[in-house]
């Protein structure tokens, strides 16, 4: 699937995918059975899920987009072309990074909104502290309704309990995997204890049956996030940032104590998916950048004093500049 990448046209016909007996057979655009073993082999390449359905694949080698189908949950699922993979990790990882760096005054916008006389205002500020601090998804009301999964903004009252200055955490998360967090957060204990209460189902920071709108939603938090950080991020770019750092941080601990092979890798990436609440495979493939393992096996670590972040961004900064200097 070499050369230059064209756009897919998902809109008009492509390949079709009939099932035989327990295997599949495919069809092009005209209906004609495809027979020809470079197509065939493109096709086993793409390894497209049997569960899949209305499957429609690219005619095209080096379309971006090389297949997609509706997966048993009844949502639309895309395979890449791994050039157009590799290019969109590259950008997500550019600004990963670059949201590290503003980190520091998305925080300080977020304490000062979190005082704020704005309902509105302090309950996007609480969502984001709550990505911050417990590294939860942004979250979508059709997947709180459909599938019971819940994200920052459609957790409900009776997930959230607060004890003195701790926040503690505990529901159902995408893919039905359970969460549990205990944050100690004064300021977002204080906010959270001063919401109107509701029934257990209501929204946490978008109840409305006081009659007070403190609605907010992933679109809402998304601006916001973009705004505070004062560039085009969203609240995805916590996690994929988390997963950088604690990478960094792990594996700088597990090389100051010697341990510098394939085993600390794997042991990084078990702490990634433990904050992530994902697995490591998953941690590795799509929240962690790369070049921190890169580095480290040449053997180059983020420093161990000061905040993981700052570290970490140094770290990535570093390898920025020596690559820029040795062109």
């Amino acid at each position: 699937m070499a050369g230059r990448l064209r756009q897919s046209k998902t809109g008009k016909p492509g390949i079709a995918r009939r099932r035989a007996g327990r295997g599949f057979f495919y069809l092009d655009e005209t209906g004609a059975r495809i027979t020809d073993p470079a197509t065939l082999a493109r096709i086993k390449d793409l390894a497209i899920p049997p569960a899949w359905k209305d499957v429609w694949i690219c005619p095209w080698p080096n379309g971006h987009i090389q297949a997609l189908g509706t997966d048993d949950a009844g949502r639309r699922q895309y395979l890449y072309h791994p050039i157009w993979r590799e290019k969109q990790d590259k950008e997500k990882f550019a600004r990963s990074l670059e949201f590290g760096y503003r980190l520091p005054r998305v925080r300080r916008a977020v304490a000062r909104h979190l005082l704020d006389d704005d309902p509105r205002l302090r309950s996007l500020a609480a969502a984001v502290r709550l990505m911050d601090k417990a590294s939860l998804r942004t979250g979508a009301d059709e997947y709180a309704e459909e599938y019971g999964s819940y994200g920052v903004t459609t957790l409900e009252k009776r997930h959230v309990r607060v004890q003195g200055t701790t926040v503690e955490l505990e529901f159902t998360g995408k893919s039905g995997k359970p969460w549990e967090r205990r944050i100690k957060d004064a300021a977002l204990a204080r906010f959270l204890t001063s919401l109107p209460d509701g029934p257990p189902e209501s929204l946490l920071l978008g109840s409305a049956e006081s009659g007070v709108n403190h609605g907010i939603t992933a679109t809402a938090l998304n601006e916001y996030v973009g705004r505070i950080a004062g560039g085009a991020f969203t609240g995805k770019d916590f996690r994929t940032w988390q997963g950088t750092a604690i990478a960094a941080r792990a594996l700088a601990k597990l090389a100051a104590a010697g341990f510098t092979g394939p085993k600390a890798v794997v042991q990084a990436m078990e702490e990634v998916a433990e904050r992530l609440n994902n697995t490591p495979a998953i941690a590795r493939a799509s929240y962690v950048d790369p070049r921190v393992l890169t580095l480290f096996e040449m053997g180059r670590t983020a420093t161990l004093r000061g905040s993981i972040d700052t570290a970490a961004v140094k770290l990535l900064r570093g390898a920025e500049g020596s690559r820029q200097t040795h062109k």
